[in-house]
């Protein structure tokens, strides 16, 4: 009887390797196609069964070419790459991985605004241009004197105001879906946030209605001074209202993890202006997010193929077409 298929379309600075072998120890015709290109996944996955994405973007003309696929699993907390709607027209599963380093991004969130607010960058400068304390620009505030302000409060800006909670005066979030609001946290609409936040951190997915929302208007509600934080989705600011913003000493300083162009041109703007603290998309990079990403996809995939469901799904259509036959061995299956 005919193996399923199971394609992996990139995987970026990823090892495919071990999501490949579990795959086929699973039973999979397990595939890598090594391309975010719609046409080498359209002809490398014409007959899969799941296809595993990156970052390609999987669109309904794409899904069109894909008549078998029933499961698209993603290797990213984030699944803005794939059209949804069309996926769950279409009757298919869609997973993510929605804690695979969720710790890692806090702990980077946390780090960027640190180092923003006792000014580690401008320090580090002095130094190494020869001065010393009497020459530092300007001071340091400090932290449990300071509110830190999240955008969103999902998984990870939950934990980011676990671990940050000691630390700052106060924490404040603004997330109209979330219902659970634990003990430190206060609850806050837009404007509270926006005027009382001396660090803005961003957590938000990109959606229609979030793309481009860190505008000049939205900047200019924001506390003077105050310090703005980004490892979320690139695409969430207006590249152009920020810079202005720190030209004008309105923000004190920004980092950002996510660019709204992967990577930024080498004469950027963005990649000079010295009140930036800029990391290249690595908020996720731990050897135990990696491990992670690697090989959680492919369990997602097991999974739906033996028991009819992924580990982790975002996308449960109203009428799942089971995977028939089921051929794959359970030898891969996760525990």
């Amino acid at each position: 009887m005919t193996r399923p298929v199971a394609v992996i379309t990139e995987t970026e600075e990823l090892d495919p390797e071990p999501g490949l072998r579990l795959l086929s120890d699973a039973g999979f015709d397990a595939r890598f196609v090594g391309s975010r290109d719609p046409e080498a996944i359209a002809a490398a996955a014409h007959d899969a069964d799941a296809l595993i994405v990156g970052y390609a973007r999987v669109d309904a003309a794409l899904l069109g070419r894909l008549p078998k696929v029933r499961m698209i699993a993603t290797m990213s907390a984030g699944y803005d790459m794939i059209d949804t709607d069309e996926a769950a027209r279409r009757g298919m599963w869609v997973s993510n991985l929605p804690d695979s380093a969720t710790e890692d991004v806090a702990v980077h969130a946390l780090a960027q605004a640190l180092a923003l607010t006792r000014r580690l960058p401008q320090a580090d400068a002095v130094v190494r241009g020869g001065g010393w304390s009497n020459d530092f620009p300007e001071l340091p505030r400090r932290v449990s004197e300071l509110t830190l302000g999240l955008v969103g409060f999902g998984r990870i800006a939950r934990t980011l105001a676990h671990i940050a909670a000691p630390l700052f005066g106060r924490v404040l979030a603004h997330d109209p879906h979330a219902t659970d609001w634990p003990d430190g946290v206060e609850r806050a609409d837009l404007d509270k946030l926006l005027t009382e936040a001396d660090v803005l951190s961003l957590h938000t997915p990109s959606t229609p209605q979030t793309r481009g929302m860190v505008n000049g208007p939205l900047l200019a509600r924001m506390r003077p001074g105050s310090i703005l934080v980004n490892a979320s989705r690139g695409d969430l600011i207006d590249p152009g209202a920020v810079l202005e913003a720190l030209d004008s000493g309105h923000l004190a300083g920004a980092a950002l993890d996510v660019f709204p162009v992967e990577p930024p041109a080498a004469d950027d703007p963005l990649r000079g202006h010295p009140r930036l603290l800029l990391s290249p998309h690595s908020a996720f990079l731990s050897d135990a997010s990696l491990r992670a990403y690697a090989t959680g996809p492919a369990h997602n995939v097991i999974a739906w193929w033996n028991t009819g469901r992924p580990k982790t799904p975002v996308v449960v259509p109203e009428q799942a077409t089971a995977p028939v036959p089921r051929t794959a061995s359970t030898q891969g299956a996760p525990a």
